[in-house]
Formats: C-alpha cells, sequence, structure tokens
C-alpha cells in the first residue's frame, strides 16, 4: 500500500466514522423538539419523558461527533496540506459558518438539557429548535463545501493559484443545492429509521409501552417522510451529475460505450477488461430518460475519456446500487407505514410490521455511507474536480501507517464508548400503560 494509499484510507475511516455522528447531530433534535411540542400540545407525560430521552442521546452523539469531527479537521491539514493551501482562502466561509452552527447547537444543547423547569416551557422549546437548526446548518455549511470540490468556482486560476476570489460565489457552487437538499433529507431518514428500528425492535418484547408506541410514530413520520422526499432530490442530483459530471455517471451507472436510449443497470459488476457490466438487469432507455428527461438522450460512456481520469467504475457503482436499494425499501415501507397509519393506527404496532421496521433501522445509515461513497469515489482521481489531483493533494510527508493505526484505534474506543452509552440509555426506558399515566421510576421487572 503506498503513501497516498494509506492517506485515502485513513480519511476514509474517519468521514465513514464521522459521517454517522453528524447526520445523528441533523437528525435527532428535530425528533427531540417535535416530541416535546407534543407534550405542550397535549399535556401528555409521556412526549416530555420522550424529549428528555432523546436529548440525552443527542448529547452522547453531540459529544462524540465533536471529538471525531475535531480529529478530522486536523487530519485535513496533516493529510492534505496542498488541497487546504490551495482551497483554504476559496472555500473556508462555509467552514467559519459551521464553527457558529455548531458553538449555536453546543450551547444551546446545554441550555436544553439543564432548563427543564429552569426556563419557561417556551423558551425550553425555543432553545430546542435552536439546538436543531444549530445541527441542520453545521452540516449544510460542511456539504457545501464537499460540493464546492465537486464543482469548483468563485476563483480564476492563474499559474495553478486561485485568483479573484469570491468566497460567497464559491460557497453558492452550482452543486451547493443539490447536495444539501438530498444529505438532509438522508440524515433525516437514517435518523428517523434507526430510532424507529430501536423502538420497533423494543416494541416487540414490549407491546403496550406507550413510550414506544408514541416514540415510534414520531421517529417513522420524520424518516418516512424524507424517504419519500428523497427520490425527488436524487432525481436532481443525478441531472446535475449528468451534465456536469459525465465520467462520474459513467462510472456509477456502469456506462462503458457513448450511446443514445441508454439503458439503467439494476445491480451488475463492472468489469473494467472486457467494458461491460455483468449479470446486470437493463430497463431499456432508462438512464437516458432518468438523466437527461429524454428517452433518447446521449449519455457518454467511460470511453470517451482517458484512462487516468477514470473512477473506479466497481466500488462506485456496487455503492451506487446499496444506495439506491436502500432508499428504495425505505421509501416503500414510509408509503405503507403511512397507509397503515390512514387504515388504522393500530396496526402500526402489528408484529409483522415491527420487524419489518427494526429490520430497516440500519438501512438509512448504510445509504449514507453508500452515498457518500459514491460522492466522494466517483470524484477521484480528482480532489477538487477539474482542478486538483488527489495525488497533488496529499502530504509529502510518509510513514502513514502509525497515525492511521492510532486513528483506528481510537474511533474504535470511541465507538464502543458510544454505543455502551447508548445502550445504557436505551435499556432504561421507562414504561407507560397505552391507556396513560406516569412514568415508573425504574423499568418493570424483566423488563429491558
Amino acid at each position: 500500500m503506498t503513501e497516498l494509499d494509506l492517506a485515502r484510507a485513513q480519511m476514509a475511516m474517519l468521514f465513514a466514522f464521522h459521517i454517522l455522528f453528524a447526520v445523528a447531530g441533523m437528525g435527532m433534535p428535530v425528533l427531540m423538539v417535535i416530541a416535546e411540542r407534543a407534550h405542550h400540545r397535549t399535556g401528555q407525560p409521556v412526549y416530555a419523558e420522550l424529549a428528555r430521552r432523546w436529548a440525552k442521546g443527542t448529547s452522547v452523539l453531540f459529544a462524540v461527533g465533536a471529538v471525531s469531527g475535531t480529529v478530522l479537521s486536523f487530519e485535513l491539514g496533516l493529510l492534505w496540506p496542498r488541497f487546504m493551501a490551495f482551497a483554504g482562502g476559496v472555500i473556508g466561509l462555509p467552514f467559519a459558518l459551521e464553527g457558529f452552527a455548531f458553538f449555536t447547537e453546543a450551547i444551546f444543547l446545554g441550555i436544553y438539557l439543564y432548563g427543564w423547569d429552569r426556563i419557561s416551557p417556551r423558551l425550553h422549546l425555543a432553545s430546542g429548535v435552536l439546538v436543531a437548526l444549530g445541527g441542520i446548518f453545521s452540516g449544510i455549511f460542511v456539504v457545501t463545501a464537499n460540493a464546492w470540490m465537486n464543482s469548483p468556482s468563485g476563483f480564476t486560476l492563474s499559474d495553478g493559484r486561485p485568483v479573484d476570489v469570491s468566497p460567497l460565489a464559491a460557497m453558492l457552487n452550482p452543486a451547493s443545492l443539490h447536495e444539501t437538499i438530498h444529505m438532509t433529507l438522508a440524515a433525516f431518514a437514517a435518523s428517523g429509521f434507526a430510532v424507529a428500528g430501536i423502538h420497533a425492535f423494543l416494541l416487540l418484547k414490549d407491546r403496550e409501552n406507550l413510550f414506544h408506541r408514541k416514540a415510534l410514530q414520531i421517529a417513522l413520520a420524520v424518516g418516512g417522510a424524507a424517504a419519500v422526499l428523497q427520490p425527488l432530490s436524487g432525481d436532481m442530483s443525478a441531472r446535475f451529475v449528468a451534465r456536469n459530471q459525465p465520467v462520474k455517471l459513467a462510472a456509477l451507472e456502469g456506462q462503458f460505450e457513448t450511446g443514445r436510449g441508454a439503458p439503467l443497470r439494476i445491480g451488475g459488476i463492472p468489469d473494467v477488461e472486457s467494458r461491460t457490466t455483468r449479470y446486470a438487469i437493463e430497463v431499456p432507455k432508462g438512464l437516458s430518460l432518468l438523466a437527461f428527461h429524454d428517452p433518447d438522450a446521449r449519455v457518454q460512456g467511460l470511453a470517451d475519456f482517458p484512462r487516468e481520469d477514470w473512477p473506479n467504475p466497481v466500488p462506485v457503482h456496487l455503492s451506487f446500487q446499496v444506495m439506491v436499494a436502500g432508499g428504495t425499501i425505505l421509501a416503500l415501507l414510509s408509503v405503507v407505514a403511512a397507509w397503515r397509519s390512514r387504515k388504522k393506527r393500530e396496526s402500526l404496532f402489528d408484529r409483522r410490521f415491527l420487524i419489518a421496521v427494526a429490520s430497516c433501522g440500519p438501512v438509512g445509515l448504510l445509504c449514507v455511507e453508500a452515498g457518500w461513497g459514491v460522492t466522494e469515489m466517483g470524484r477521484q482521481p480528482w480532489a477538487i474536480h477539474g482542478v486538483m489531483r488527489t495525488a497533488e493533494a496529499a502530504t509529502p510527508v510518509g510513514s502513514l501507517l502509525l497515525p492511521f493505526a492510532f486513528f483506528s484505534l481510537l474511533y474504535l474506543g470511541l465507538g464502543v464508548a458510544s454505543a455502551w452509552l447508548l445502550r445504557r440509555e436505551v435499556s432504561a426506558s421507562p414504561f407507560f400503560p397505552t391507556g396513560g399515566g406516569a412514568a415508573e421510576p425504574s423499568a418493570p421487572e424483566g423488563r429491558e
């Protein structure tokens, strides 16, 4: 493994870990605020308890996300100093704004956690709203910077250096709108279904606990709405990639040859040697229709581009297939949930449906990981599309194996600690009878 491979592997590991906590930081506060708002509206204590429990979970995830995010920001400078030297003056604005959003989230999360019964209910709810907005905008600003890497703008290139820099134009680059919408919806869907999956699992053992029933309904409503809207943002993303990054589109669709009426491939494995995608189910003209809204549109294949400019089509295509398949499952499950809720709300707690929701709990998070893989691996070999190759951005310093091992162990420890804290919180869930009533002082005997 080369030093460049080690730098890429270390960065991939850091992002794969941190993005899960970033997603939770965007989605969990929304659930928390909805639960508290429901308590204000109905007066039912179960909603207040839900808000408190979700706030504790949010604080654990926020703390781990803050640590992993801080490490990640240092590693950007250490592993990719040439990238930071080039991009820092161009795309620094969203990173600065992300700092403000992060501090807003941190300050008001503290007020929210310790403000119960100390400030008015309205102010307390308002602090929760600011936590949610801080988390959402923190994610949006980071994704905006990533969008700039896919669609660099706001500067003129002169002798390999950026001049005439407009930080605002860089932040509002052409890819920022569709990427931020796509990521925000993904965060809501992933968080919603992860939480719904946990409570569905607990309901299988504790069917009459109103606490888990209300939690499942709120989490499914947020996750389901995002999952149903996600295909619309996916359509925006596909059309942008088709127009601006055709080699990326060719890699993620396993399209090797240029042609009109290109088929949409479901599944399959790209074979670079034979320049075909094997074992795929092909939908005639499907790719041309989805990417250009024209069944006879011309789609460029990988063969149209120099070989050194190709992303590796195998992991890009497979990641894309995982993302689409997972997103489709969640969208279908959301439609079923809405239909069941409209027909008879009690059917949401049917055993078979609960098993389906519990099984799909991790799917949203898997889609987030796969989607991030599509974005990052699909941009290769460029760190900044068309401007700076990844090999040019990497550090010239060697011996990266030791820090890679150190940070892998550090993140493993963080992951184990956060999982233990969350499991402890979940296992101490209170019991509320379905007829309404106050929480018992502790979990009933034999009930986790």
